[in-house]
């Protein structure tokens, strides 16, 4: 199959969930033989970069900017993809998917979209944005042949609200084996000297919570804030000056993903915090969970969904002092930590595994195509 992926960045992924996902789907598609191809933006991925690990890359201009990036990079790469005669197109992100109407009019290739998560929610977004992203949502479901959900809780969302029928392909990770301290060394880390939050630094990660809630607990750990600004430089402002008295909260700014100091912060944390107020499904808790590290989230459905009832811990969303006492018993109960991010750790082997993942994938592409051919046997030949 000829596969096109539109909507992300870019890869190889340096920051961000969808440019994770994307990297390791076009991976694996790639390794079962499909030909595929990923648009990138050249602020995120080397204009002259064409192939990364048999998959090739195509770089599209895009208009920088907070509100106008993701749009007019998607409908630049869509006129281009329309060209090309794919046989799938897959979307990643509402926002992408109000384009998604232009392929099933000007090509014969099947369109899908993969709905991530709520981005309406997210609090850097303005009035006018939000009103497009709500768009976008019914867009991802009124539009593709086929519509994606990563977690069962977005798959409820839609049927509930769209009354939509979706498919249930949940965000994945690799286990990897635990990296010793190395890098982590130069910020003044050990292992199990420090909590870890790893996010962008955008308001709705729910990063400001955290740092007040570590300013107002006694301990001899760190807290690491890995990440940067996503056109949220005041924000970013905001919590270095909440974290400004404090020398145990250190910034390290963005972190590229899947490298050795990416590894390593996981694999030598005492503890990991996510008190984001929104979320598809997680993969940075994924992720974490996938190096036998404690997780704290806060109790939206989508991270529960993602502890499924025992493999993690969590607070109430919004609420720094629940955070603060959750913190507080965790890091004194160094063996429960332990044996339930071991928990943790098998849990996510074996339901969040990337080789099954990027398989459901490629058979709902094959029935996709397969139906296609069906339906055009049945149609009466022209006299």
């Amino acid at each position: 199959m000829k596969i096109a992926f539109i909507g992300q960045k870019g890869i190889p992924m340096k920051f961000g969930g969808i440019e994770s996902h994307v990297e390791k789907l076009s991976l694996g598609l790639t390794e079962l033989g499909h030909e595929v191809f990923v648009y990138t933006r050249p602020w995120y991925t080397p204009k002259k970069k064409n192939k990364y690990l048999g998959v090739n890359l195509l770089s599209v201009k895009s208009w920088h900017t907070k509100n106008f990036d993701a749009i007019t990079h998607t409908w630049r790469c869509t006129w281009h993809a329309i060209r090309q005669n794919y046989d799938i197109i897959h979307y990643h992100g509402v926002g992408p998917a109000l384009l998604s109407f232009l392929p099933k009019i000007f090509s014969k290739s099947k369109v899908v979209v993969t709905f991530h998560c709520l981005d309406r929610k997210h609090q850097k977004w303005g009035f006018f944005a939000k009103i497009f992203l709500l768009l976008g949502e019914w867009a991802a479901i009124k539009f593709p042949d086929q519509t994606i959900t990563v977690s069962k809780t977005l798959q409820y969302y839609c049927k509930k609200k769209y009354r939509a029928r979706t498919i249930y392909i949940p965000n994945g990770v690799d286990v990897l084996e635990p990296k010793k301290e190395k890098e982590i060394k130069k910020f003044g880390l050990q292992k199990g000297n420090y909590i870890l939050f790893l996010s962008r630094l955008v308001r709705h990660k729910g990063a400001h919570y955290l740092i007040q809630a570590f300013n107002s607990i006694k301990t001899g750990k760190k807290l690491v804030i890995a990440g940067g600004s996503s056109f949220t430089d005041k924000y970013v402002r905001e919590l270095q000056d909440l974290a400004r008295h404090n020398p145990n909260i250190i910034f390290t700014g963005n972190i590229k993903g899947g490298g050795r100091l990416w590894q390593e912060l996981f694999a030598n944390a005492a503890l990991f915090v996510h008190p984001s107020e929104s979320e598809g499904l997680p993969i940075v808790v994924l992720e974490a969970m996938s190096f036998g590290l404690p997780v704290l989230v806060s109790d939206i459905k989508e991270n529960m969904e993602a502890l499924n009832g025992g493999f993690g811990f969590s607070f109430k969303n919004k609420n720094f002092h629940d955070l603060r006492q959750k913190m507080e018993y965790l890091l004194n109960n160094s063996k429960l930590c332990h044996d339930v991010g071991e928990s943790a750790r098998r849990h996510v082997r074996e339901y969040y595994n990337w080789a099954d993942i990027v398989k459901s994938v490629e058979t709902l592409y094959k029935e996709m195509l397969l139906e296609s051919k069906a339906i055009k046997k049945l149609q009466p030949k022209k006299i």
